[in-house]
């Protein structure tokens, strides 16, 4: 089952097959746990999501149609797995550990106006939704403005304009 494709594997799964089910959720459950991580902030509540996405997979993979990639398809599941979660725990931003570092390509702060690692990621977890996804998937996922546009279901120029709105967020932040 090595060498068997993606698309391959869910038409097995989607008949029944087990094997190609459990392939499946082997093949991806880093990168799940890696996007529900770097959204979360802990591992606790990153292994809750992963888990979670893991059981609703077997309930939804029939939905899935392959005109993306199906780990582009499967992002979107992990993130509204997290948004999910999130929403049911009310975690406060404060409460999520560092992840790495965000390089703003056109800010370069002043070394005493400089945030922490944690302060900013705090504060991009607290920027309006779309906007958090956009930076979160662009910065610490490292997808292109293409890639991430596909994930979130909008046009490219969409994740742009979120991602510039956000930039000019954290700048007035780091400003302030």
């Amino acid at each position: 089952m090595e060498k068997i494709s993606d698309q391959e594997l869910v038409g097995l799964a989607v008949l029944g097959d087990a094997a190609a089910f459990a392939r499946l959720i082997e093949r991806h459950y880093d990168m799940i746990f890696r996007i529900a991580f770097k959204w979360c902030g802990d591992r606790d509540d990153a292994e809750d999501v992963a888990q979670d996405v893991c059981v609703k997979l077997g309930s939804v993979i029939h939905g899935f149609k392959g005109d993306a990639a199906f780990s582009s398809w499967l992002y979107r599941i992990t993130l509204n797995a997290v948004r999910d979660f999130q929403r049911a725990a009310k975690r406060r931003a404060d409460n999520i550990t560092a992840l790495s570092v965000v390089v703003q390509k056109d800010h370069h702060p002043d070394p005493a106006m400089a945030m922490t690692q944690s302060q900013m990621w705090q504060k991009v977890r607290q920027l309006p939704s779309k906007q958090r996804d956009a930076m979160l998937l662009i910065y610490a996922e490292d997808l292109s403005h293409a890639e991430a546009a596909k994930v979130l279901n909008c046009a490219e120029s969409t994740v742009s304009w979120h991602v510039h709105e956000a930039k000019k967020r954290l700048k007035q932040e780091m400003q302030d």
